[in-house]
């Protein structure tokens, strides 16, 4: 008696499943993401997410490598970008440093100020930060 084996059929490899992702946007950011999306004539936000992550996996990089991100304007003026969430990964050398000299007058205005009462928000305020 001779045991055949059986042969299964080649089960379809499997594709890895898609990530979702859902974000909760203030009325302003949303405004601000249908704007973008419509001036760099992109159709969704998987679009968008894939660019944007694009950018911003570069802007990460550059910055772990010490490299500064600069826009440089027609006239030759420069502005570097100072953005705290990628200053985290930049070499502790190359942070952005800035040296304040302030007058007897002035700490002692901030020290009267850190000491008082908080300020109350004003309407505009409160207006501005319900969008």
């Amino acid at each position: 008696m001779t045991l055949a084996a059986k042969s299964k059929p080649n089960p379809t490899p499997q594709r890895p499943r898609k990530s979702k992702f859902q974000a909760d946007l203030a009325p302003s950011e949303d405004s601000s993401l249908r704007a973008l999306k419509a001036e760099l004539q992109l159709t969704s936000n998987s679009e968008f997410l894939v660019d944007a992550l694009t950018l911003f996996r570069w802007a990460v990089l550059e910055r772990k490598r010490g490299h500064r991100i600069v826009s440089e304007s027609a006239s030759g003026e420069r502005k570097i970008l100072l953005f705290p969430r990628l200053e985290r990964v930049a070499p502790d050398v190359d942070l952005p440093r800035v040296d304040l000299h302030w007058s007897e007058r002035e700490i002692e205005s901030l020290a009267e100020l850190a000491l008082g009462q908080p300020a109350r928000p004003t309407e505009a305020l409160i207006r501005a930060m319900r969008g």
